[in-house]
């Protein structure tokens, strides 16, 4: 006999950067602050607040470096958590931005996207900022 009860699984899962986007991702857009659909209303948006932290949710839409990537998979968004807007660091010269997320948790969720439930994954950060190997940077000297 089996019974239901709560698992001690946490809802958000806290993970690495590399573990998730091995082959980094590049910001494809800039970081917006995350309307609360539900309070807004045409005349009056109202803003996204994390009810975890109270800190303002931001979102920024990125493209996985992976190559082998599905294409369904390849663009996604990354919600920061953040008092303040998060900044992009500079592209360097390049058409996309190569980025890292610190303070990163994934939750996970059912995606019945084209009548096909498939487990799916969202993102949330605590902050953005320049790869430490980021093409276009400069070496440190030897």
């Amino acid at each position: 006999m089996t019974e239901d009860r709560d698992m001690a699984m946490p809802r958000k899962i806290n993970i690495q950067f590399g573990e998730v986007f091995p082959h980094g991702v590049y910001a494809v857009s800039e970081v917006t602050q995350v309307r609360d659909f539900d309070r807004s209303t045409k005349d009056r948006p109202v803003y996204s607040v994390d009810e975890d932290s109270g800190l303002n949710v931001w979102s920024v839409d990125v493209m996985d470096g992976d190559p082998e990537a599905r294409k369904a998979d390849r663009q996604l968004s990354i919600k920061i958590l953040a008092k303040q807007q998060p900044v992009l660091p500079p592209a360097n010269g390049l058409p996309f931005t190569p980025v890292e997320f610190d303070g990163m948790a994934a939750t996970p969720y059912v995606s019945d996207s084209n009548g096909r439930p498939r487990l799916a994954w969202s993102f949330r950060a605590t902050a953005v900022r320049a790869p430490k190997n980021a093409p276009g940077q400069s070496k440190p000297a030897a």
